[in-house]
């Protein structure tokens, strides 16, 4: 009996879906890349743009 209700708590505490320390490891490691890559796509866009709007205006 006891060890049916502490299986149990453990699953609930697992699956509670609660942000544990991990998920937020994690979180950092995907948003490092696009945190530096993104002042770069940023300046590729804009002169993308421009060179649409100049070359395309002739």
């Amino acid at each position: 009996m006891f060890v049916e209700k502490r299986s149990e708590k453990r699953r609930k505490k697992k699956y509670d879906g609660s942000y544990t320390f991990w998920d937020l490891v994690f979180d950092i490691l995907f948003w490092i890349p696009e945190l530096i890559f993104l002042p770069f796509r940023l300046v590729f866009y804009l002169f993308r743009f421009l060179a649409r709007s100049i070359f395309d205006g002739i």
